[in-house]
């Protein structure tokens, strides 16, 4: 699979959608970028890793050496997939957005999401894919609808994310990273519409 630093390098990916170069770009240090891939990333599910909010964000198929898996029913618990024991993630298709963008409010020492928040609109519709903040990615359905009628961040700016299923820990409380959910998808919102 593609290095996160290919990924963010690509002139392809770059033209076709910026918000998921500027991701790979936001991922760990050098060495990280250097090694790691999109693939072993996403295979992995960590809760606060970055692609899979652009997964589910922008409505991919993952793709194995068995079968396609939507990226809506790709990622199923903290550290846990789709994926079979003998299943191998050969390939990730995105849909091109109209528009996206990425923010996170990274662990300064990690660079993973204390939370990150993907947003796209296009022909998969209006997505909201939340990172960091909960056991696995999710969707912000209300912040969806929002933007459906006007894609803009003052529509989700009085949108509250419930904390009861979201992480706390010593980086940050459930109460903090559903305050932080808000604020990232305000700051994508903006960022998307350039």
């Amino acid at each position: 699979m593609t290095p996160h630093a290919v990924v963010h390098a690509s002139d392809d990916v770059k033209k076709a959608i910026p918000a998921l170069s500027k991701l790979a770009g936001l991922i760990g240090d050098p060495m990280v970028r250097n090694r790691g891939t999109i693939g072993g990333s996403i295979s992995n599910n960590d809760p606060a890793a970055d692609y899979p909010s652009a997964v589910v964000g922008l409505g991919a198929t993952v793709h194995t050496n068995k079968r396609e898996i939507a990226g809506d029913d790709f990622f199923t618990g903290m550290f846990e997939t789709a994926l079979e024991e003998d299943e191998l993630v050969t390939k990730v298709v995105f849909p091109i957005p109209e528009k996206a963008a990425y923010m996170k409010f990274p662990n300064p020492a990690s660079r993973y999401a204390v939370v990150g928040t993907f947003v796209s609109q296009g022909s998969q519709g209006t997505r909201v894919a939340v990172t960091g903040a909960g056991p696995c990615v999710f969707r912000q359905s209300d912040m969806e609808a929002a933007l459906e009628g006007n894609f803009a961040p003052e529509s989700v700016e009085n949108i509250k994310q419930d904390d009861s299923d979201l992480n706390s820990d010593i980086h940050a409380s459930a109460e903090y990273r559903a305050h932080l959910v808000t604020v990232m998808a305000k700051r994508a919102v903006a960022e998307a519409n350039g």
